[in-house]
């Protein structure tokens, strides 16, 4: 399935590889529905590869999914392949048909229901909430820095929390100074935004805790895994973790596992991993700080391998790998 926001093409290919069709298809439940009939026709249906599962294709995967067929997700065809057969959507759908039966597509997809699906959303919109939080709180000092000098002296070197508090309570009145009037107006506005997005934050936290609770209980006994921390490893794995068949698997999702780098006489060579879901590799960064400042035996850990000649920062590849086989245990499984 080459997949895109008003049409989804699909290519069946036989298990010899033989191109058996090619059709468009609108993106709806009933074109959904036509597309299996469409599939039915040739034979049994034995896996489908779809190409963004996580966007224009999602739709279609879940129909899939509800369906009981088995969906594999493809990755866009490398610019060489591009270069020599040129693109067009048949062409892409033909490549995507063609991968999982050759076996360079593998990948289970999340399956974007359940709770954890709910976690996500809640999760993009506590992010969204914070990012404009800092940008408000940025905004509303630097009004106060180049405020008139009356303004400025009241509301100089105040906290965060008094700050807002404050400003946020004011009751401006008309002067004989109109520039000190309309700032102390903007400056309460952007307080009270301030305001407003705490509230709203600590609204999703409260949903995100009661899905937690409910979806992986246990992530919270994890020293240094908080709301943030432990929506990120969830949302990464998806609602069907079991498709993590491993650790390892854990680990090269999180972009914390060495990735081979030698042959012939260095054979032995490993490099950094930079791929993986970066948004989990950053969880399980902020973890390990929480951890090196507050764990006992984690700082003993680092004393450790400090005196055996690693530097902190691989010590903290160490640890991150640990911590990502910690909160593999402790991901949903199925019943």
């Amino acid at each position: 399935m080459d997949t895109h926001a008003d049409v989804h093409v699909a290519a069946a290919v036989d298990t010899n590889g033989g191109l058996l069709g090619i059709e468009s298809f609108p993106t709806d439940d009933a074109e959904y529905r036509r597309l299996n009939e469409w599939l039915a026709e040739f034979g049994p249906v034995i896996r489908v590869g779809v190409e963004g599962t996580g966007s224009y294709g999602v739709g279609l995967t879940r129909h899939l999914h509800s369906g009981g067929v088995e969906v594999v997700e493809v990755a866009r065809p490398n610019r060489q392949r591009r270069r020599r057969l040129g693109k067009s959507d048949p062409i892409d759908a033909e490549t995507a048909a063609r991968a999982p039966l050759s076996g360079t597509a593998r990948v289970v997809p999340k399956r974007r229901d359940g709770a954890v699906e709910q976690i996500r959303v809640l999760s993009v919109a506590r992010r969204s909430a914070r990012v404009q939080r800092t940008a408000t709180l940025n905004q509303l000092r630097q009004i106060v820095l180049t405020a008139p000098d009356a303004v400025r002296t009241r509301f100089k070197d105040r906290a965060r929390t008094g700050l807002v508090s404050e400003a946020a309570a004011m009751r401006p009145r008309k002067g004989h100074d109109p520039v000190a009037y309309t700032t102390l107006v903007v400056i309460r506005g952007l307080a009270r935004r301030i305001r407003d997005l705490d509230d709203e934050i600590a609204g999703i936290d409260d949903a995100l805790k009661e899905l937690i609770d409910a979806t992986a209980p246990s992530l919270h006994d994890c020293h240094g895994v908080g709301v943030d921390t432990a929506t990120t490893p969830l949302v990464a794995a998806g609602n069907n973790a079991d498709r993590l068949t491993s650790e390892r698997s854990r680990a090269h999702l999180c972009g914390v596992s060495p990735v081979p780098a030698g042959s012939g006489k260095t054979s032995g060579r490993v490099r950094l991993n930079r791929s993986g879901n970066r948004q989990a590799n950053a969880a399980l960064h902020r973890i390990v700080l929480t951890r090196m400042a507050s764990d006992p035996e984690t700082r003993n850990h680092v004393r450790r391998r400090s005196a055996q000649g690693l530097s902190k920062r691989e010590i903290m590849r160490c640890l991150k790998r640990y911590v990502a086989r910690q909160t593999y245990q402790h991901l949903p499984r199925a019943a």
